[in-house]
């Protein structure tokens, strides 16, 4: 009589190890210590790069700020060239047609009332077509 050996597999992958309750505290802790130095380098890369983020907005600012200034200088050199006494004499002369007094050609008045000078106001704020 012949005897034959078969060997049976034994499917153990359904089978569960429980780890002893010491080593999966420490697990737990690991995970928590791991997860604390994540959060606290997330942190220190966003407070960086907000950092980052607020130095290219001052260098901006900075900029704007200079083309502000010198626009203003521009205006201020505007204004004065504008208000030029000579200016003002030469447009009133070529284009406007308009001479220097003759003595005893303007006569002054006796006192102005506050009534005309309202009037006077009044036809400066009357819009012109």
């Amino acid at each position: 009589m012949t005897e034959y050996f078969t060997v049976r597999r034994i499917d153990n992958s359904r089978l569960v190890r429980f780890a002893p309750p010491a080593e999966l505290k420490e697990f737990w802790k690991k995970v928590g210590v791991g997860a604390a130095i994540a959060a606290c380098l997330l942190f220190y890369t966003w407070q960086h790069f907000e950092c980052i983020q607020v130095r290219y907005n001052i260098e901006q600012l900075d900029a704007q700020r200079g083309r502000a200034a010198e626009l203003n200088e521009q205006l201020h050199i505007e204004v004065a060239t504008l208000r030029s006494p000579m200016r003002v004499d030469a447009i009133a002369r070529n284009q406007l047609g308009l001479t220097v007094s003759v003595p005893g050609q303007v006569a002054p008045t006796q006192g102005t009332g506050n009534a005309m000078l309202a009037d006077a106001r009044m036809l400066e704020q009357v819009p012109r077509p």
